[in-house]
């Protein structure tokens, strides 16, 4: 399916087109699309920085992204005519989310800020124009192919009308299903960690450093890792979970939270420093120890539970609905999904990717067979232990239609909503003013409607 250029390469192109206008140089307008205009530095950016990040050997980069921003345009300028909206909530949120990417990117908001030589609200208020823009084009792209589908007689007819070297080749893959519990944490444990927690805060309110303490003592990866004293950077409401946002928000400039519990552990959180829906806090993360015993236990479990499945005492699917606590994957007989992908299937490399411990585990089971128990830890980093069972192993192929009907249906939805934007260009473009100049006029366009005919 065509997509919108600008939807991968937005955050980097939106940042230099505002570097740009800090140099101006002689600009001038190449199109008009209703009442939009495309000026002639807005190719000029995004090429400088599309032909740094790939190769486009072959394509007319530049006469490319021009038909891109034609689209962009068009689709804004009808969104607009269709009352197409985006909320005001909408674009701060992607707003906050692109310039976190940013911060990290350059290692600082002071540092984002010399760089462009405005500051945070200044460089806020350039982008929110184009941002919404963009926002309202994917918005109204989205519009154009809400209603495609596809029959299982149109899949068919698709894949046998596609051309062979266009027939997709698939890796190997694999269909992994699992039951996962998690140690009992006593609470004994839970009210040492508490206590340990308050200790440290009682420090801290007595004068010491909260940095100081974070470094020594907090066990959130992150904090270690960036030597940072505990500190999370500039992040939004929606990049914590909802306890924490509860009361890192509500915190005054150096003030320290009472404890705070999340899947995660117990946090005490201090108030660095707060813009708008932007906040930047320290943090000390106490995560509860799991007790040898638990372990034990657990793992002793994990051992009755696939010998019961082994002798057949009950089945896979029925011991996943009496025994896993993974809520992610019990309510479907245990299938894993692929984080990467969204499906069920996993490549080999994807499957070291997201977790190499099971990779290794699974490596050399047959279709049927079960790993014995193993430890691991969840994306919070809580400690478990599953049984893994292998569902399916794909070899590699030719896709054909009975093995790989899910990703030819992908291919036949995204060729009729690419049919879809391209009979509503045809149309729109039709209907609405176009002025392109004549340096752009020879371009090989993939639809000839942007040139009007005299």
């Amino acid at each position: 399916m065509r997509k919108l250029f600008y939807s991968v390469f937005v955050t980097t192109n939106l940042f230099f087109s505002m570097l740009n206008a800090q140099n101006p140089v002689l600009d001038k307008v190449v199109a008009v699309v209703g009442n939009n205009l495309i000026l002639k530095s807005d190719i000029e950016t995004q090429f400088l920085q599309m032909n740094k990040a790939g190769d486009y050997e072959g394509i007319d980069l530049k006469c490319k992204i021009f038909e891109d921003l034609l689209y962009q345009n068009l689709l804004t300028h009808h969104a607009e005519i269709d009352s197409v909206e985006v909320t005001e909530r909408e674009v701060s949120d992607q707003l906050d989310r692109r310039l976190r990417y940013f911060v990290q990117q350059v290692g600082s908001e002071k540092k984002l800020e010399e760089y462009f030589g405005k500051s945070i609200s200044q460089i806020k208020s350039d982008l929110r124009e184009n941002l919404k823009n963009q926002l309202l084009a994917e918005r109204m792209e989205s519009k154009i192919t809400e209603g495609v589908k596809v029959t299982p007689a149109e899949v068919r007819l698709y894949f046998k009308n596609l051309p062979v070297d266009s027939i997709p080749y698939i890796d190997e893959e694999l269909e992994l299903e699992q039951i996962a519990i998690y140690p009992e944490i006593p609470d004994e444990i839970k009210l040492l960690a508490k206590e340990k927690l308050n200790e440290i805060r009682e420090r801290i309110v007595n004068g010491e450093n909260f940095a100081t303490l974070a470094q020594l003592y907090s066990e959130d990866p992150g904090s270690i890792a960036n030597n940072k004293g505990g500190e999370l950077g500039f992040v939004g409401r929606t990049d914590l979970v909802p306890e924490f946002t509860a009361v890192a928000f509500n915190l005054k400039e150096g003030e320290v939270s009472k404890i705070v519990e999340t899947q995660f552990g117990y946090h005490i959180i201090q108030m660095i420093e707060r813009r708008g829906e932007l906040i930047n806090v320290r943090h000390i993360l106490i995560i509860p120890k799991v007790p040898s015993s638990e372990a034990y236990k657990s793992k002793t479990r994990l051992d009755s539970i696939i010998t019961a499945v082994r002798t057949e005492k009950m089945t896979f699917a029925e011991a996943v609905d009496k025994y896993s606590q993974d809520e992610a994957s019990n309510k479907s007989n245990g299938l894993i999904i692929n984080p990467i992908t969204g499906n069920s299937r996993f490549k080999l490399e994807q499957l070291a990717q997201v977790d190499q411990i099971t990779s290794l585990q699974v490596k050399k089971l047959k279709v049927g067979e079960y790993t014995d128990p193993y430890e691991f830890y969840d994306e919070n980093g809580k400690k478990g232990y599953k049984i893994v069972r292998l569902k399916s192993r794909t070899k590699a192929h030719d896709a054909n239609i009975n093995d790989d009907y899910q990703v030819i249906q992908e291919m036949t939805i995204a060729n009729k909503k690419h049919e879809a934007i391209s009979n509503w260009i045809s149309k729109k473009s039709k209907i609405t003013y176009i002025q392109i100049d004549d340096s752009f006029a020879n371009c090989p366009f993939t639809f000839t409607e942007w040139i009007k005919k005299k």
